[in-house]
């Protein structure tokens, strides 16, 4: 017993820690997430509270994988995590059934899974936690009770401080379509022979106040008397769909100019805010200093938002933006940059760079070249993302420690 114990401890761990990790490194997208369920059972008046839940979700999950792990609080860590995979299981059955969100978001998005996938994903990992609770009490404590807690805080304290830090900055590693060196073209485009999505067509006819369905082949096209009432298309298949399926600019006249702007040769930037009246006064005149230097520079610049343009006439005589706003979907807005506003830097399709309103540079950099403050922006952040990887590998060789230890006992 005390083998399967330490080998469902082993397995189930770095579930935990990896996605409570890729929550806590995108908040907003987990934000999102719990909106999205909230508007589909008609849970609306939660709404405020999706940040916060987003950020205690990707706490506990952190800290329960990261108590696995060091072996400490067992018998409350035990408790917590038959707890929460008891109520994610009946949850994500419920959600398999009714289907609200096709996408459950229980690793961000960095591995995304079906309601059902994510359904008998649990059912497995019931297994490892039953072992865990039922021998919560054989498991020995690693220091004393005080000395736990302790860790156990420090735990709590990196997990919310790591989704606070991202929150107010963009996430380190980014796992969505639009993440810096992407192609957008290429990521939309369809390579040819790809699948197609396949629909079953049935058309729906009526006869003396009966209806019936029929398959286009078997249309009872010599007797009049059958009425057609309706067509109904059921997708049987999904085929191919690209990285990046929804990107589109549109003007408020109705004119695409999606394409002008991706084949544009040169630097060119979009200011990205899907709602523009909650967007930070101050951050939009800082992207309008921004914006004034860089299209005197010649670098066209776009607003892309969702907000309604009788709204955005109002901002913009308040604002006076020196560029236009064009509408583009809000979803593909949020996912484009965790910010609102953010600034994306385009060459020739190609995001070269991002910006989250809170490390914007200061506008006067701007007339030094477009290139050369995206460098700088790049090498900090490469900074940020190498001191990032190695304090992941010092917590990865500190379980592998921690693992060995305690299965040599």
């Amino acid at each position: 017993m005390k083998v399967l114990r330490n080998f469902s401890r082993i397995i189930i761990a770095p579930v935990f820690v990896f996605s409570g990790f890729v929550k806590a490194i995108d908040p907003l997208g987990s934000a999102y997430k719990f909106s999205d369920y909230f508007e589909a059972f008609g849970l609306d008046f939660l709404m405020p509270t999706a940040l916060v839940l987003a950020i205690l979700l990707s706490t506990a999950e952190l800290v329960i994988g990261l108590n696995l792990i060091m072996g400490v609080v067992m018998r409350t860590t035990s408790w917590a995590l038959f707890i929460f995979m008891s109520f994610f299981t009946l949850l994500t059955l419920i959600i398999a059934l009714t289907n609200p969100v096709t996408d459950c978001g229980c690793f961000g998005d960095a591995l995304i899974l079906t309601n059902w996938q994510t359904f008998w994903k649990n059912i497995l990992f019931m297994i490892p936690t039953l072992f865990i609770f039922y021998g919560r009490k054989r498991f020995r404590p690693v220091a004393s009770m005080a000395g736990e807690w302790s860790i156990v805080l420090v735990f709590i304290i990196t997990g919310v401080s790591l989704s606070i830090y991202t929150y107010r900055n963009l996430p380190v590693f980014d796992f969505r379509p639009y993440k810096v060196a992407t192609h957008i073209p290429t990521d939309m485009a369809i390579p040819e022979g790809a699948p197609v999505d396949e629909y079953e067509t049935v058309l729906v006819y009526t006869k003396d106040g009966v209806e019936k369905e029929f398959a286009p082949e078997n249309v009872p096209y010599q007797d009049t008397a059958w009425k057609w009432l309706e067509t109904r298309n059921t997708l049987i298949k999904e085929g191919y769909e690209p990285p990046i399926h929804d990107f589109s600019i549109t003007t408020h006249n109705g004119w695409d100019i999606t394409d002008s702007v991706l084949s544009y040769k040169g630097y060119s930037i979009l200011v990205v805010a899907y709602d523009l009246e909650r967007a930070k006064g101050k951050a939009l005149e800082k992207v309008n200093e921004i914006a004034k230097v860089l299209i005197d520079r010649g670098v066209p610049v776009y607003g892309m938002s969702a907000t309604v343009s009788e709204k955005v006439t109002e901002l913009d005589s308040k604002f006076s933006f020196s560029y236009k706003y064009h509408t583009t979907d809000e979803i593909t807005l949020k996912t484009i940059i965790r910010s609102n506003p953010g600034v994306l830097v385009l060459k020739e399709g190609v995001i070269v760079d991002k910006w989250h309103y809170n490390n914007l540079p200061d506008p006067e950099y701007f007339k030094y070249g477009l290139q050369l403050v995206t460098l700088e922006h790049k090498a900090a952040l490469l900074q940020h993302t190498t001191l990032g990887f190695y304090l992941l590998l010092l917590v990865a060789l500190l379980a592998v420690l921690a693992i060995m230890i305690k299965v040599g006992e």
